[in-house]
């Protein structure tokens, strides 16, 4: 049994439409109850919003160019996503959007409508002019919503080409791109900078208790002794006194405002 190519999940006037496969019409009779989407489409008058979303290698032209179609005479505002691959006819099927989507990571595909051919001469002759003329219907589209010409499009189309999100953006294909937030990276910044601020801690901590070692109060027998062995010091401790006092004052005017500097960094970035 064939599978079919969409799934479609409605919501109140909003309508989100998946196109995760190889487009093809359904028509066989073992398979009656699988609609053309194109189809499904029509018929649904009271939606005022399409989210259509496209991972596909492409398909059957006929089905495509009805379901650009459908989309483009649905009064709904259509935005059309670009998952994965839009290929060949996906990606005639993704120009219906009033906002195209690009994904960071997806791709557009564009190439000449081609066929099977068995016959003669004259009949291959003609298929392939009837091939000209069905590409011709692709072209029309990407140019009604691309900023290139004809010739260009028909050049891009002839190379079968793979086109990224940036150049979709610069060629008009897209109107916008999906960026992929790397939470990941954000989240392990973070982590390292709070590590570097323990550290930091860590070590201030460490040379605070060395510093109040420094300046515990000496005992009388240390000081007697520290006397006799620098008795020339005596001579110069007035002016001393008067020199470490007016250094103790501005060291105890710039620490606070270290310890608030330091504070005001960490708290923004804890904020990150």
């Amino acid at each position: 049994m064939k599978r079919q190519y969409y799934s479609m999940e409605k919501v109140g006037n909003e309508a989100n439409i998946n196109i995760y496969g190889d487009i093809s019409a359904y028509s066989d009779g073992e398979n009656a109850n699988i609609r053309s989407l194109a189809k499904v489409l029509e018929e649904m008058t009271d939606v005022k919003r399409l989210n259509v979303y496209i991972n596909s290698y492409g398909g059957e032209v006929a089905e495509g160019l009805a379901i650009y179609n459908a989309l483009k005479r649905h009064k709904a505002k259509v935005r059309t996503i670009c998952d994965g691959f839009a290929c060949s006819i996906a990606s005639v099927i993704f120009m219906a959007g009033d906002e195209r989507i690009m994904n960071d990571s997806s791709l557009l595909m564009i190439h000449n409508a081609w066929s099977l051919g068995m016959g003669n001469a004259e009949q291959l002759r003609k298929q392939a002019d009837d091939l000209d003329k069905i590409t011709e219907a692709s072209v029309v589209a990407y140019q009604t919503h691309s900023n290139l010409s004809g010739e260009e499009i028909r050049d891009l189309m002839d190379k079968e080409s793979w086109i990224l999100p940036e150049e979709a953006l610069e060629y008009g294909f897209a109107t916008h791109i999906e960026k992929t937030e790397n939470k990941a990276a954000s989240q392990n910044a973070k982590m390292q900078l709070l590590g570097i601020i323990a550290m930091f801690r860590q070590k201030t901590d460490k040379e605070e208790a060395e510093t109040d070692e420094e300046e515990k109060p000496k005992t009388n027998e240390e000081t007697e002794t520290e006397d006799k062995e620098n008795p020339e010091d005596e001579e110069n401790t007035e002016g001393e006194d008067e020199t470490e006092d007016e250094t103790d004052t501005e060291d105890s005017e710039e620490e606070p405002k270290a310890e608030q500097k330091f504070n005001n960094f960490l708290n923004a970035i804890l904020k990150i």
